[in-house]
């Protein structure tokens, strides 16, 4: 408590009857106490200070207690169902032995175990074979070997190992049983731990890469395959060009505005309140009337359509809609990409995208007189 304080609060305070409760508990499931009393070997320890005086009092302690503990057994009583009963607690090496060799089936004042083929398979595993648990069986069995465990041991025990199963990480295979005699006759493959699983078939735990360039070193000429069995070919690499990056995708309909629309939006429309009362440029070229919206190239509309990008005037434009209905309308452009230009357009008072091939002339609005 004076080196790890415990945290200010209810827990602080309750620590130390909790650490009571919990030594009171242990002491009554080890049978130091019963019913809230000490129990009588363990009153045979109180008092005892050096110790030649606690020698003595746990010898006392162990004479009082020994009536209470049954001796351990050394043998059990085998059935004909497969069954062997303890009918009191083992010898550790004989309880050690048991459990591997038989499943515990029920516990209490007998404990029954059964023999499986699993369960004497497991002991075939940790290295006894059928004579030795003949022998183990006979030793410590009160009553004879029942018949049908002789035959279960011996019918596991004729099955077990005919199939091994373990690690390789790459093989040789040849026809010739003679080479493969010489790879391993040869010192220099001592390292590549190679070791014969069939007449015509070695195995190694090294990679095999490493142990296609040992016997390629030793002068051999082996050659690698796939898991099918398949030769692998292998090619020098060739020379390619890097490869081009894919070409920015062309929009499919126009451009969507975007925040700055409405700062030009403002603008085109303090450039309507002068457009609306202004006379309209004719263009030279115009054949019409004076005053009539020419006809226009679409380099000319073009040029015509960015240069007002820059300066933010007004135009009167000319305009063929999908249905083929002719317009005339007066537009501030904002932005002109892809084909379309981005405008306000003074007649539906609101910001439109147009495509630059139904434009069918462009003008410039003439600024106001005086």
């Amino acid at each position: 408590r004076w080196e790890r304080p415990p945290a200010r609060g209810a827990d602080a305070s309750d620590l130390r009857p909790r650490l009571a409760h919990w030594t009171l508990e242990e002491a009554e499931l080890l049978g130091v106490t019963g019913r809230g009393a000490l129990a009588s070997h363990a009153r045979a320890l109180l008092g005892a200070g050096t110790p030649a005086e606690y020698a003595a009092a746990a010898a006392e302690a162990a004479r009082r207690l020994a009536p209470l503990l049954p001796e351990p057994l050394d043998h059990v009583l085998l059935q004909a169902d497969l069954t062997a009963v303890a009918p009191g607690p083992l010898q550790r090496p004989l309880a050690d032995a048991l459990s591997v060799l038989a499943d515990v089936e029920s516990k209490g004042g007998a404990t029954v175990y059964r023999f499986t083929p699993g369960s004497v398979r497991r002991a075939l595993d940790a290295g006894q074979s059928a004579s030795d648990l003949h022998a183990f069986l006979a030793e410590h069995s009160r009553t004879p070997v029942p018949q049908p465990l002789a035959y279960l041991i011996d019918d596991v025990a004729r099955k077990h190992g005919h199939l091994r199963i373990g690690a390789a990480s790459a093989y040789v295979r040849c026809d010739d049983e003679g080479v493969l005699n010489e790879i391993l006759a040869d010192k220099r493959a001592q390292g590549l731990r190679l070791r014969r699983l069939a007449p015509t078939v070695l195995a190694t735990p090294a990679e095999p890469a490493v142990l296609l360039d040992g016997l390629r070193s030793m002068g051999f000429a082996p050659s690698a395959e796939s898991a099918e069995g398949d030769v692998l070919i292998t090619r020098a690499h060739s020379h390619r060009t890097p490869p081009r990056t894919a070409p920015e995708p062309v929009p499919d309909g126009p451009p969507l505005p975007d925040g700055t629309l409405l700062d030009a939006a403002v603008r085109a429309i303090r450039a309507g309140d002068l457009a609306s009362t202004a006379p309209r440029k004719a263009a030279p070229a115009a054949s019409g009337a004076p005053g009539a919206l020419p006809r226009t190239t679409a380099a000319e509309t073009l040029a015509t359509m960015q240069a007002a990008v820059l300066t933010g005037e007004a135009l009167w434009i000319g305009y063929v809609n999908a249905e083929g209905a002719a317009s005339q309308r007066v537009i501030a452009p904002v932005r002109v990409e892809g084909g379309f230009v981005t405008a306000y357009d003074h007649t539906a008072d609101e910001v439109r995208t147009y495509p630059l091939h139904r434009v069918t002339g462009v003008a410039e609005l003439a600024d106001e007189p005086g």
